[in-house]
């Protein structure tokens, strides 16, 4: 898509063919596509198209009510910020008091959408003219116009001091996919870091994947996880040097310490298996939730937590555990005939073999339902079975968290 191509799609016609779309079915594209070259240009009926199909992809990251209404480009929608996200974030940096951020590298405008819905004036950057024009027209799509100034430049060459805060979202992705070394991102990290250094807030979104040695000390780092997937990861630079940070959405919940737990030790399996959420594990935090479940690991590498005493917590999903046995295919695929087992979850940590190649191998049939945790049991490869824990009434809960 073309700036040309998306001006023609916000004037009146652009806008009427594209609300006429909102249900099609991709699968018909050929036949619709057909049938509205015979009344619209046939570049326009291409770009209203392309533009339906991706607002139809962004309605499990923005919601039906905001995804139909904005405007993506093939690689906005997917870097964008999850609303969720950007409005927990959002609701970090109201309650410090920011009252304008420079968002740089803004993207589609997901993060300015969701800082302006809370009254916050927005200055959104981006050096892409098809990108800044979508960010600009989704202010205008979502009524926020008035609190986001979208503005074409290199956000290295912007002034940001004029603002409370600065939130920063390198690109992350090149012409070869993911970048995994963070000065290779666009900006890179350095300069991002030193940017933030001059801010009295700034947030910088990163890959979750980021070492933990490579967090600057005056930066608190959070993981976030959305429903059990983790997100992203941020640098927060003003609020609490030295921290790490889980957060699982929605609620939001959240672990934090600026003094980590050693590892936890490991010992045998017992009756429960906890497994950690993603953002906790990535946090270095699986000894802080541990510590409140009264467990220990099953293997000193292994964020798998096991403990004799079923607990609640929000940190981690129970799983009730019938059977601890050494890898084997065989004596897998003859316990889960014996129990009629034909819904099969597989759960791997520590192992080699493919969930899918397991349930090939394995061919479960039957009316049942079993998990199998493919892993390391003090360092031999093991096979745990069981099933997702039902805590009974009055079951007691994890210690708080600090």
């Amino acid at each position: 898509m073309t700036p040309e191509d998306f001006a023609a799609l916000l004037a009146p016609e652009g806008r009427a063919l594209l609300d006429s779309l909102r249900d099609y079915d991709p699968a018909q594209e050929l036949a619709v596509a057909t049938r509205l070259r015979r009344e619209h240009p046939a570049e326009l009926v291409s770009a209203a198209l392309g533009q339906a199909r991706l607002r139809q992809r962004a309605v499990a990251k923005f919601g039906a009510e905001d995804a139909f209404r904005m405007y993506f480009t093939p690689g906005g929608g997917e870097m964008a910020t999850r609303a969720s996200v950007a409005s927990y974030r959002a609701e970090r940096l109201a309650a410090l008091g920011v009252r304008s951020v420079a968002d740089l590298c803004c993207g589609i405008g997901g993060d300015a959408l969701a800082l302006a819905r809370l009254g916050i004036w927005v200055l959104a950057v981006d050096h892409d003219p098809l990108t800044a024009a979508v960010a600009r027209a989704n202010a205008e799509a979502l009524g926020l116009a008035d609190l986001i100034e979208v503005r074409e430049a290199d956000v290295t060459e912007v002034d940001t001091s004029g603002h409370d805060a600065v939130f920063i979202d390198p690109a992350r992705r090149g012409g070869r996919g993911r970048i995994f070394d963070p000065e290779s991102y666009s900006p890179p990290l350095s300069w991002a870091v030193e940017t933030a250094r001059a801010a009295q807030y700034a947030a910088i979104k990163i890959a979750p994947g980021i070492p933990h040695e490579a967090v600057p000390a005056e930066a608190e780092a959070e993981w976030i996880s959305d429903q059990g997937d983790v997100k992203e990861a941020v640098l927060w630079f003003g609020t609490a040097p030295g921290t790490v940070r889980a957060t699982l959405l929605p609620g939001p919940r959240g672990l934090h310490t600026a003094d980590p737990l050693p590892d936890p030790e490991a010992g045998p399996v017992g009756r429960w298996l906890y497994e950690p959420d993603g953002a906790v594990i990535r946090a270095h935090l699986v000894a802080e939730v541990a510590e409140r479940l009264d467990g220990r690991l099953i293997d000193p590498t292994i964020a798998y937590i096991t403990a004799d005493e079923l607990r609640e917590t929000p940190y981690a999903t129970a799983y009730e555990i019938t059977d601890v046995l050494p890898f084997g295919l065989k004596k897998l695929k003859a316990l889960l005939r014996e129990r009629g087992v034909g819904i099969l979850t597989v759960k791997k940590r520590g192992s080699a073999i493919e969930p899918e190649e397991l349930r090939k191998k394995v061919k479960p049939q039957g009316p049942n339902s079993a998990t199998v945790f493919l892993t390391r049991v003090a360092g031999a490869p093991s096979m745990l079975i069981g099933a997702p824990a039902v805590p009974p009434a009055g079951a007691p809960a994890a210690t708080p968290g600090r």
